[in-house]
């Protein structure tokens, strides 16, 4: 966590902003590189291959149409000669490194027609080919063609599928629209759609794209590719976001590249281009990844100064008068692409009254942007090196954890906050209740198990400090190292106060009295809860203390606890889970709830009846006060809870299973005596999914009431719906992610069942997990699909 020194300017994320020339005039040269350094860009674009190469095609093309024309006999299909030097202005220099490179947009890799897509193969691999021979590392191949529908998406697939092959080191960005209704397609005399024989030529479908469309391609395109980690997508950003609900699915996709085009800049009262606050939000938010996006700024026009190398130019920095910056007024309502015939009349108004004083407003805005955005919350600056990395889930129990590990669960300024409040509101309804305590005295005993390097203990302290209630603290740790700070501590900070004891909290018998008796505990205090609960084995472990515990007026905190959980879209962990378990060696991968802070992911099920237009969008905020939080509130439901102390009953019943006597039952169902099962929990749930999406595993989250009394409850939670409220700015825990070794496909309006097992053998707690797929067709309910059934045992929690 970052201290109190902490500077917004230092952590602010830098924008890699280039410039793109669909068009460019001429090849691109270390001087052309360094001018536009000059001004500010940080790369250039530049075509593999040029208008010459073009004609080549375009001559082979029609040479071979002439002679195929009224023969009767098959002939061989046309073959592109090897590349010239005259064909390219690509050559490996020095400058490679600062290139983003583009595959030609002329070529069509899903026709239908047999010819254009030998072509257009033949053409996009050469182009590879030759831009890995240059080493030139980023290639941006154009998306598929939306006129070609769902028909032409396999065969551009496997095409991606074969460049990644070719170029081994190179990282492709397949260019897709946000949307293919509000796509728009350049008619390229050249463009070798245009020859399509009448044979083969599709009928234009008088349907509308659905809005999902692009992205579905996308998704057929990467799941051909395997969730390969070199390529990405280059989001072509149109004037304004459709819904959030879209906005969110490309959000979670890994995007390298986002595209603006002068069309996408809008003008503001004072002339000058900025951008629809729909974008604004969506480019700080992607900003906010761990692996930001690059920008490119689209046929913006000439880079100034090109034709005059005498001309000088001042570099703004992104330092703009508040009403150069000013939002452009516009319908909060209005998520179209295309500006309204009024919009249009204005903005032609409007660029009339552009100030040239400036020789790159579009640079200067998204420097601006850069400069404005908003103020990094707690738990990102905390998280900031977490983002999507997975974590085994500690085993506290089994392992003796490090220093570090406990350091950094002690910096949270919430939880340890809420623990001191929590036992102060115990202390003080133990004193207005007239409670009998345990001690001789009438101090209230309080034991602090798994006390680690004892920042519990002092917040005991502090809470008896608070309320005037005189306390006895005991700290219990089993881990021998954390019981050297724990004396060190006793020592110089607790001043005596307390007594330290090495043991496993299960094997405690109590605090030792003056007869040399066993006593009693009256309020019990632990932090071992895990990102989803009691994946840390809290139950059994406050189970196998209770017996300490002051049987009338004992308190536990936290005296309960659920898990929660909710299906969500996440290539990036997905991509890594299976990197793990194809490359790494990890067999168990899919196998394995991890812990991690998510970032780049999407949730599937959301609540219902949400604006599809964020309200911050037209509360007059501005960009420096966006909240980045996921825009649409999602469905996380319960899947069961623990409360503490148990019934006497239930662990009276434990106690006589335990060693396998016959009253005791016929043992457990997965092995043991079945002493635990009492901790054994499951559940089912159906989660609606209003949009088509892939759903590639569960995030699970916790809640716990760590004391309800008097004056009410004293919350902590990880669950995205109510942190805020109980206990915003907590740092100790990530969610928990349960990955499917398949992702499953799941259409708009459909359903998704997730059953969930904590499974126990007596000696270790696992969990276990599927989740089917289910459509309603003419009122009968049908099974989509189903996953496997996943099961954590092998890296279960041990007892």
């Amino acid at each position: 966590m970052a201290d109190s020194t902490y500077s917004v300017e230092e952590t602010r994320p830098v924008f890699y902003i280039g410039e793109h020339e669909s068009k460019r005039p001429s090849p691109v040269t270390a001087e052309l590189v360094h001018h536009a350094q000059d001004l500010g860009y940080d790369m250039l674009t530049t075509p593999i291959t040029n208008d010459n190469f073009h004609s080549r095609v375009l001559s082979l093309l029609s040479s071979y149409t002439h002679a195929t024309e009224g023969s009767a006999q098959a002939q061989p299909l046309p073959l592109i000669p090897a590349l010239e030097n005259v064909d390219t202005p690509l050559v490996p220099d020095h400058l490679i490194s600062q290139l983003v490179a583009f595959t030609s947009s002329w070529i069509d890799l899903g026709s239908s027609d047999p010819v254009i897509a030998h072509l257009s193969r033949q053409v996009f691999h050469l182009e590879i080919a030759y831009a890995a021979f240059c080493g030139v590392v980023n290639v941006v191949v154009p998306g598929p063609r939306a006129a070609n529908g769902t028909n032409g998406i396999a065969q551009y697939a496997r095409a991606i599928k074969e460049a990644l092959s070719t170029g081994a080191y190179i990282q492709l960005h397949v260019l897709m629209p946000v949307d293919f209704s509000k796509a728009s397609e350049e008619d390229d005399l050249g463009d070798l759609a245009r020859f399509v024989r009448p044979e083969f030529a599709q009928a234009t479908s008088q349907q509308a794209p659905s809005s999902f469309a692009a992205w579905d391609a996308w998704n057929t395109i990467r799941t051909v590719c395997k969730y390969n980690s070199r390529l990405s997508v280059a989001l072509d950003l149109p004037r304004r976001l459709p819904s959030l609900s879209l906005q969110s699915r490309w959000y979670s996709e890994p995007i390298r590249l986002l595209i603006l085009s002068a069309r996408a800049f809008i003008p503001n009262e004072k002339g000058s281009s900025v951008l629809h606050k729909t974008l604004q939000l969506f480019i700080m938010r992607c900003m906010r990844l761990k692996s930001t996006p690059w920008v490119l700024l689209a046929d913006i026009g000439p880079i100034p100064g090109v034709e005059d190398p005498d001309a000088l130019f001042e570099y703004n920095g992104g330092y703009l008068s508040p009403a150069a910056a000013a939002d452009a007024p516009s319908p909060g309502s209005s998520v179209t692409a295309a500006p309204t015939p009024a919009e249009a009349a204005q903005i032609a108004k409007k660029a009339g009254k552009k100030s040239s004083s400036d020789p790159t407003p579009y640079l200067s805005y998204l420097r601006y942007m850069q400069r404005n955005q908003p103020t990094a919350t707690q738990l990102e600056r905390f998280g900031d090196n977490f983002q999507d990395y997975l974590q085994s889930p500690l085993q506290p129990l089994a392992d003796n954890l490090e220093s570090i590990t406990y350091e950094v669960f002690e910096k949270d300024p919430i939880k340890y906050a809420w623990y001191e409040e929590a036992i102060a509101r115990a202390l003080e309804d133990w004193r207005g209740q007239q409670k009998s305590t345990s001690s001789e005295d009438g101090a209230v005993v309080i034991a602090v198990v798994g006390s680690g390097r004892g920042p519990l203990v002092t917040r005991a302290l502090n809470a008896s400090q608070r309320t005037g209630v005189p306390v006895r603290v005991y700290a219990i740790e089993k881990n021998p190292n954390a019981y050297v700070v724990l004396l060190g501590h006793n020592r110089t900070i607790w001043g005596g106060q307390v007594t330290v004891v090495k043991t496993d909290m299960r094997a405690w018998k109590g605090p030792v009295k003056a007869d040399g008796t066993s006593g009693n505990v009256d309020i019990l205090v632990s932090e071992l809860l895990g990102s989803f609960a009691d994946n840390e084995l809290s139950p059994e472990c406050l189970d196998g203390v209770q017996h300490v515990l002051n049987p009338d007026h004992g308190i536990s905190i936290p005296s309960s606890y659920t898990a929660h959980m909710t299906p969500i879209a996440t290539p990036k962990l997905y991509a890594d889970v299976l990197s793990r378990a194809t490359h790494g060696g990890d067999t168990h991968a899919f196998e394995i709830p991890w812990v991690v802070m998510f970032s780049q992911f999407d949730f599937l099920s959301i609540q219902p009846d949400q604006s599809q237009i964020a309200a911050q969008l037209s509360d007059g905020r501005k960009m420096k006060d966006f909240d980045l939080n996921p825009p649409l509130e999602p469905l996380i439901y319960t899947a069961w809870e623990f409360t503490h102390p148990q019934p006497p009953t239930v662990l009276a019943q434990s106690s006589l299973r335990r060693g396998g006597s016959a009253v005791g039952g016929g043992g457990g169902f997965l092995g043991g005596d079945g002493a635990n099962e009492h901790n054994f929990r499951h559940c089912k749930v159906t989660y609606p999914i209003q949009e088509q999406g892939v759903c590639h595993g569960l995030a699970g989250y916790f809640e716990t009431v760590l004391y309800s009394g008097s004056q009410g409850s004293v919350e902590l939670s990880t669950n995205p719906i109510t942190m805020d409220a109980k206990s915003k700015d907590m740092i100790s825990w990530f969610p928990i992610f349960f990955p499917l070794k398949a992702p499953i496909h799941l259409p708009s309006n459909s359903e998704l069942e997730v059953s969930m097992w904590r499974q126990t053998d007596d000696r270790k707690v696992w969990y276990e997990w599927l989740v089917e797929a289910f459509t309603t067709v003419g009122g009968q309910r049908i099974r989509l699909g189903v996953s496997d059934l996943h099961s954590s045992k092998s890296n279960g929690c041990l007892m």
